[in-house]
């Protein structure tokens, strides 16, 4: 099978969307698949490998982390015919997830969108008339959506939202899966000596993004009545454009040093970070799925999050982690009911290892192929049909 992706996002930037295509990528690829990249250009990503077919950007106005794509190639065309592809998969319905979809039509070959993200949530972003970027985007991705052959949601949660939109494509739920091997061991210690913590110290970790629509202003101030126990600290895994508002009101707060600005850590750091933490505290209500949730349960750690959106059907609530309203009481005192209930704690432990388990990538590539498969040989029949 020869599949092209269309991202508006990739390495070397790092978010959610990036490490699902990474996963997938590699998984296709061992599974002897041919796979072809079109993402944005970024000035640091100097060489790539085979495959990969980069667009002039420019850096995004609100995310300086962030390229946009200029998808505009005279070359293209032809380079895209010449991989005689069987199936194109975008992941965004915007600039070159829009290029994919055109050219899907021209080959009349299937188009898959993945919808990773509840864009309608970002529009904080937007300067003026939020409420009408608001409504404009729930047109774009219904619209977009119903250009497609099959809308793959990672939870059952963002397809209703789907359906709710308006959307008539087929939707498949489908999770993210994660690389297990990557998370079997880490260094328990090397966070604590990074940041100078002491083993009996209780370390809460977050990863992601600091920025509005990850809520991280709610786990600061629900942080201020966890504080009250002793030796117990706040990691951010993190960095982004509200950096020095939470640094503002952490200091406002006056929670000192019991919160640390960790910055954004990848690899083996990120692994370690996971591993020399006690519980994992998310507060995101803008998630389709929450990755780095399962990235945190595949090192056996105990989760406590909102209950919102698709990071509610990651964590099982009371099995492998707590789910809470969005009440800083209820919030921070499941944190404390964990930190206190070792026997809980050993538990959930347990259990989030089983449930990342089930979200292993090559089980959920399995899945997705099975979709691309049924798609093309679709395709193929009504081919064969219209000719005669």
């Amino acid at each position: 099978m020869r599949i092209g992706i269309f991202s508006d996002s990739y390495k070397p930037y790092i978010s959610g969307v990036v490490i699902s295509i990474e996963n997938t990528v590699r998984e296709l690829k061992e599974m002897g698949h041919e796979v072809y990249i079109f993402a944005p250009r970024y000035p640091e990503a100097t060489e790539d490998e085979p495959g990969i077919f980069r667009f002039r950007s420019f850096r995004s106005p609100t995310n300086n982390d962030f390229s946009v794509a200029i998808p505009i190639s005279l070359k293209m065309g032809s380079i895209i015919k010449g991989l005689d592809l069987d199936l194109i998969h975008v992941h965004s319905p915007f600039l070159l997830g829009r290029l994919g979809a055109v050219q899907a039509r021209r080959m009349g070959i299937p188009l898959v969108f993945t919808y990773h993200t509840l864009y309608e949530q970002y529009v904080h972003y937007v300067p003026l008339q939020q409420d009408l970027t608001r409504r404009l985007t729930v047109q774009i991705t219904r619209y977009f959506c119903n250009q497609c052959d099959t809308v793959i949601t990672p939870t059952s949660k963002v397809k209703q939202i789907l359906d709710d939109y308006g959307v008539k494509s087929p939707i498949e739920v489908l999770p993210t899966g994660i690389d297990l091997d990557r998370f079997k061991n880490g260094d328990r210690q090397w966070l604590r000596k990074k940041f100078g913590l002491s083993q009996g110290d209780k370390v809460l970790l977050f990863v992601g993004r600091l920025s509005k629509e990850k809520n991280l202003e709610f786990l600061i101030r629900a942080f201020t009545r966890i504080a009250g126990l002793p030796d117990v600290y706040l990691v951010l895994v993190a960095q982004g454009p509200e950096e020095d508002a939470l640094k503002e009101l952490v200091r406002d707060l006056g929670l000192g040093d019991r919160v640390i600005f960790a910055g954004r850590m990848v690899d083996d750091d990120l692994v370690n970070s996971y591993y020399g933490a006690d519980l994992f505290v998310f507060p995101s209500v803008t998630e389709t799925q929450g990755l780095v949730v399962v990235e945190a349960m595949a090192t056996g750690l105990p989760v406590v999050a909102l209950d919102a959106f698709g990071v509610s059907e990651m964590v099982d609530n009371g099995i492998n982690g707590i789910l809470t309203d969005h009440d800083l009481e209820c919030f921070s005192s499941a944190v404390i009911t964990l930190l206190r209930d070792e026997q809980m704690w050993k538990q959930m432990s347990e259990n989030a290892l089983k449930k990342a388990e089930l979200l292993s990538a090559p089980v959920i590539t399995s899945q997705l192929v099975e979709i691309y498969q049924r798609l093309i040989n679709s395709k193929k029949r009504h081919r064969k049909a219209v000719e005669g």
